[in-house]
């Protein structure tokens, strides 16, 4: 079922919705601005993340990186490190990709053109009309999860939203209802009334500004429309991860991902880590000989690695529930002559290298433990 309204009706539902937006807009800092680089980075940072988690990590990268020119400037390193926690790194790599690509065909300015944007690394529809119809006022509508579920409940649309012809028509029906003069706040606003009040679970029918139109409200369907995602199963997974140890509070972190799914660390800094098949111990220690055999030398001593089980901890990626299990590693020497691929460093100054939320539960496993002569 989709909506349709005459001409007449229809801009009072759009003088309502924007209205209320105006009245009741939450104050967040990407309103400050309408500068479509600041609109940009909020709206990537915001994908698949809670506001309240991306605030503070948007306010320090803009203090850092307060235009596309100084991010395109930077090496990736150090825009991953200040990434580093908000998960979904792929995010900042085309991040910076981009504010490459802007400044060197753009003039340094997010592009106004739709195609433009969208071929741009890490801009897709949505993205691109969430910025153009922000920063520029471009004539174009939005449609995302929040959005989706609030024109369901308007049209009482039943199903899977996601279903490619289900989003088409919800595709459509976001573009007859856009309030072309003022698309980048009627986009905000539907997305503002999707996280505050037509919320997934127990919506706020009575503050809703324009329920008066919604399908779902009249024949009290707002609980069953949209209808659940199916969620693919959960995998469980276990993680070995060695935190080498030298007597100066030293350790090892390295980029080759080992056999472990790469996604879980993001093609970052890590401890040497495996994925555990049966045997967390011997799977650790066949890992750290295959790869640092040579280079340990005589330092691990007669009786090889001593692996010493430190408190696990829980993770979770997308549909992986995984356990970390960090080891502790006493050597007298770390493994030296790797390459770029591995670093050298206190533990207690992992935070200077861009790291995955991962390895930072890993490290907190062995930061207090206290320093001791290996036994001879």
């Amino acid at each position: 079922m989709s909506i349709h309204l005459k001409p007449r009706t229809l801009r009072t539902f759009q003088s309502r919705l924007l209205a209320w937006f105006r009245e009741q807009r939450r104050d967040l800092p990407w309103r400050a601005s309408r500068d479509p680089y600041r609109v940009w980075v909020a709206e990537i940072m915001l994908q698949q993340t809670r506001i309240a988690a991306v605030i503070p990590y948007y306010e320090r990268f803009l203090r850092r990186f307060r235009d596309g020119r100084t991010l395109a400037r930077a090496r990736q390193a150090e825009v991953l490190k200040l990434w580093s926690g908000l998960g979904y790194y792929s995010r900042a790599r085309n991040l910076h990709a981009a504010a490459k690509e802007i400044v060197a065909r753009h003039g340094g300015k997010f592009p106004r053109d739709l195609d433009a944007a969208l071929s741009l690394p890490g801009i897709g529809q949505y993205t691109a009309a969430a910025v153009l119809s922000i920063a520029y006022g471009a004539p174009l509508a939005v449609l995302d999860g929040n959005v989706a579920r609030v024109l369901a409940r308007l049209g009482a649309v039943r199903g899977d939203l996601r279903a490619p012809r289900t989003w088409r028509t919800l595709s459509d029906t976001a573009r007859e209802l856009l309030a072309r003069e003022d698309a980048g706040d009627w986009n905000q606003a539907l997305m503002e009334l999707g996280e505050t009040v037509c919320t997934p679970q127990s919506p706020r029918c009575e503050a809703c500004p324009i329920r008066r139109w919604c399908a779902a409200y009249a024949k009290e369907l707002t609980n069953e429309i949209p209808e659940p995602r199916r969620r693919r199963a959960a995998v469980q997974v276990k993680i070995a991860a060695a935190i080498l140890r030298d007597p100066k509070g030293r350790t090892l972190l390295v980029k080759d991902p080992g056999a472990h799914d790469g996604v879980l660390f993001s093609r970052m800094w890590q401890f040497p880590a495996v994925e555990v098949k049966r045997d967390a111990t011997a799977e650790l220690a066949k890992h750290l000989h295959s790869t640092f055999g040579a280079k340990f030398g005589a330092t691990l001593g007669a009786n090889g690695i001593l692996l010493e089980a430190l408190p696990e901890a829980r993770h979770g990626v997308t549909f992986r529930n995984v356990t970390l299990l960090p080891f502790l590693v006493r050597v007298e020497k770390l493994p030296e002559n790797l390459g770029r691929r591995a670093r050298i460093l206190r533990i207690d100054r992992l935070a200077k290298l861009p790291i995955s939320s991962a390895t930072r539960k890993i490290a907190v496993a062995a930061a207090h433990i206290p320093l001791r002569p290996l036994a001879n």
